[in-house]
């Protein structure tokens, strides 16, 4: 189990410090409003996903074992892009759209992470066969990785908003040391995902207890 509350704790920590439309709304609306009146937008993607893992959940069902290893080892060579470019920001630092309009409610910070295209990938490539690997091996480790994923998630947008709010920014070496951190933690998954699923390839194939619906 500690390899997908592992798995799901670093990707959150990873994807949430990378600048994306979700950060740069948080900014705006704390510019606004305030970090007390944000603060309530950290639980926006327990809203926005849920949709999104349900009916990748559904599809990946469909699909044979070796293919959910392939997109598995997708999802690995995704999450090495994504250090790729960490670390060129990482190289060439620059501060997350801080010009970005400021939505007003929880339910509008779920809209702007429903049509942000990296949930989509996430769960389609990352965590969508991660979950039903876990779940093949036992229904708990696929809760863990869900939950370490989204709890992590959670207090990080918590944290940078309250960064934010009390106006007292990440200066720009711990910024810097924190894409640092993303760099060697996308990487290390992306690793993971790639050597786990040519693994599990190799294997002789078994008949999975289909994921749950």
């Amino acid at each position: 189990m500690t390899q997908y509350l592992l798995l799901g704790g670093g990707f959150a920590f990873a994807a949430t410090i990378q600048p994306g439309p979700l950060q740069a709304f948080l900014l705006a609306r704390v510019a606004t409003t305030g970090w007390r009146r944000t603060l309530p937008a950290c639980f926006s993607p327990l809203l926005s996903d849920g949709p999104i893992a349900l009916v990748v959940l559904l599809l990946l069902g469909r699909l044979s074992a070796t293919m959910q290893q392939l997109l598995r080892m997708a999802g690995g060579v995704l999450l090495l892009y994504l250090a790729w470019g960490a670390l060129q920001q990482w190289r060439r630092p620059s501060a997350p759209g801080a010009g970005s309009p400021a939505p007003r409610t929880l339910l509008q910070a779920a809209l702007v992470n429903v049509l942000n295209p990296n949930p989509y990938l996430g769960w389609a490539l990352v965590l969508g066969p991660s979950v039903v690997t876990a779940w093949h091996q036992h229904p708990a480790h696929a809760v863990a990785l869900v939950a370490a994923f989204y709890g992590t998630m959670v207090v990080m947008l918590a944290l940078f908003i309250a960064l934010v709010g009390t106006a007292r920014l990440l200066s720009p070496q711990g910024l810097h040391a924190l894409v640092a951190a993303s760099v060697f933690i996308l990487a290390a998954l992306g690793a993971y995902l790639l050597i786990s699923g040519v693994g599990h390839l190799a294997l002789p194939s078994a008949p999975t207890r289909p994921p749950p619906t």
